[in-house]
């Protein structure tokens, strides 16, 4: 069963004609593929879990399409909202529309939670072959393009070089660029950093 409030202010949508299969459906085809793998993978490795389930969430940032069939930049957070026993009953979603939201090819997520480094690094793990890029991604990427080493990062984030150079050096193939200035030039086009 899905409870729907508030579709038609942000979509044009009657909350009667809310269901799973619409929600899916009205993505705009270009972020379709990743938004259904990443929700499937998220809730996946939530499920996976029994303790402090409502502490778990994700957010991804997409079009959706309006009824009168314009794209709607939205950022998505889908969470637990109930759980009985170690087992997740409810699912929540909140969609908050952000036109200053500036979208490119690439899709950008974060994982939340107890366990936040294990979820990511899953999250990073099953959609690799995406466009895509992960808050904590994000935020050492944002570093090195303010001309600190992984030496600095590291200590900034209290981690080791190792773990930032494994959120870095995958961008590379990911990305299909051959340089960290190629990585940050893609990076500023894509409306990854600001």
């Amino acid at each position: 069963m899905v409870y729907a409030d508030g579709w038609e202010e942000v979509l044009g949508y009657d909350d009667s004609e809310i269901n799973m299969l619409s929600i899916v459906d009205i993505t705009t085809p270009e972020y379709k593929p990743f938004s259904f793998e990443l929700n499937d993978k998220a809730l996946m490795f939530i499920m996976s879990r029994s303790e402090e389930l409502e502490k778990y969430s994700f957010t991804i940032e997409l079009k959706k399409l309006h009824k009168n069939g314009k794209a709607v930049p939205l950022i998505v957070r889908v969470g637990v909202f109930r759980s009985e026993n170690g087992r997740v009953t409810e699912i929540i979603g909140r969609n908050q529309v952000s036109h200053r939201l500036k979208l490119g090819k690439v899709m950008q997520y974060a994982a939340y939670g107890p366990e936040k480094a294990e979820f990511e690094e899953e999250l990073n793990k099953n959609l690799f072959h995406y466009y895509a890029i992960s808050n904590k991604e994000k935020e050492a990427l944002a570093m090195l393009a303010q001309g600190r080493s992984f030496k600095e990062i590291a200590h900034e984030l209290n981690v080791t070089q190792s773990a930032i150079e494994k959120r870095i050096i995958p961008l590379y193939k990911r990305f299909e660029v051959k340089s960290l200035t190629h990585l940050v030039t893609f990076a500023y086009e894509n409306h990854i950093l600001p």
